[in-house]
C-alpha cells in the first residue's frame, strides 16, 4: 500500500481543514515545496495535492500546481509525481493539469455532471483519471463538498466499472481532519462496487490506522494530512506503516 501524503493548497499555503469547513483551517507551511521536498526525500513516490481554492469555486492555483509538478518531476528520487485534485470540473482543467506535468487527475463533480466526457478522458488517458467519491452519510457531495449529488455511491460506481480508471478515491467526510480514525470498510466497499483499486481518505491518525488498511488488499494507498503536519504521526512510522500487511 502507498502512503500519499496530502498538500492541501488555500491561497498559496499548505494548509487542512476540518469535515471540509474553510472556517476551520489550520495553516501548516507557507512554502508548499518545502512540504514537497520533505516528502520526495523521504522517498515517496506519489503526493495529493489539493487546490482547495478551485474546489470553492475560485481562481486555480496553476502557478504553485505547475511548479509542485516541476519540483517533483526533478527531485532526486524522482519516481511518481503529483495526483491533482480540486476544481477540476471540465475537459480544459483536467487535460491542463496534464499538460502541467501531473502524473494523476482526481474528480468528482465531472463524473455527475458530464459523465461522457469523463469517460472519454478516461479512455484518452487510462490508468491516470481517480474517480473521487466524497461520502457523508451515505451522499456523494460535490463542489468542495458544498453541493449534493442526487446520486447514491452504488450508482456512480456502476458507470465506473468499465472504464479505465486509477482507482476510486473514498473519502469519509465526517472523519475528514477529525483524527478519528479512517473508514476502511466504507473504502473497500466502493472499491468492490466500482471494480477499481481504492484509496483510502479521510481520518487516518496513526500508524496503526495505516497498517489496518494495508493489510485490505482492495486498498492501493492511503491519503494523510493532517497528522503528519501536526507531529502525532511521523513520516518515517507512515512509511513503514504502509508497507507491513500481517
Amino acid at each position: 500500500m502507498q502512503l500519499l501524503p496530502a498538500i492541501d493548497l488555500r491561497g498559496g499555503q499548505v494548509v487542512r481543514l476540518m469535515r471540509g469547513d474553510d472556517r476551520r483551517r489550520t495553516v501548516y507551511d507557507a512554502d508548499p515545496g518545502s512540504a514537497l521536498r520533505r516528502y520526495r526525500e523521504a522517498g515517496v513516490a506519489r503526493i495529493h495535492v489539493v487546490d482547495l481554492d478551485a474546489a470553492f469555486g475560485g481562481p486555480p492555483q496553476r502557478d504553485v500546481v505547475q511548479e509542485l509538478a516541476r519540483q517533483a518531476e526533478e527531485s532526486p528520487n524522482g519516481r511518481g509525481g503529483i495526483q491533482l485534485g480540486g476544481g477540476l470540473r471540465d475537459r480544459e482543467a483536467v487535460e491542463w493539469a496534464f499538460a502541467a506535468g501531473c502524473e494523476r487527475t482526481v474528480v468528482t463533480s465531472l463524473i455527475v455532471r458530464e459523465f461522457d466526457v469523463f469517460a472519454d478522458l478516461c479512455r484518452r488517458y487510462p490508468e491516470r483519471m481517480v474517480a473521487a467519491l466524497d461520502i457523508d452519510g451515505g451522499e456523494v457531495r460535490l463542489a468542495g463538498w458544498t453541493e449534493s449529488a442526487d446520486r447514491s455511491p452504488a450508482a456512480l460506481c456502476a458507470q465506473l466499472a468499465d472504464l479505465p480508471v486509477a482507482a476510486v478515491l473514498v473519502t469519509d467526510i465526517s472523519r475528514d481532519g477529525m483524527m478519528q480514525g479512517p473508514n476502511i470498510d466504507l473504502a473497500c466497499r466502493i472499491g468492490d462496487l466500482a471494480g477499481a483499486p481504492a484509496i483510502l481518505s479521510g481520518g487516518v491518525r496513526s500508524a496503526a490506522d495505516l497498517e489496518a488498511a494495508a493489510r485490505r488488499p482492495g486498498i492501493e494507498a492511503a491519503i494523510v494530512g493532517r497528522a503528519l503536519y501536526d507531529g502525532s504521526l511521523r513520516l518515517e512510522d507512515a512509511i513503514a506503516a504502509c508497507g507491513r500487511a500481517s
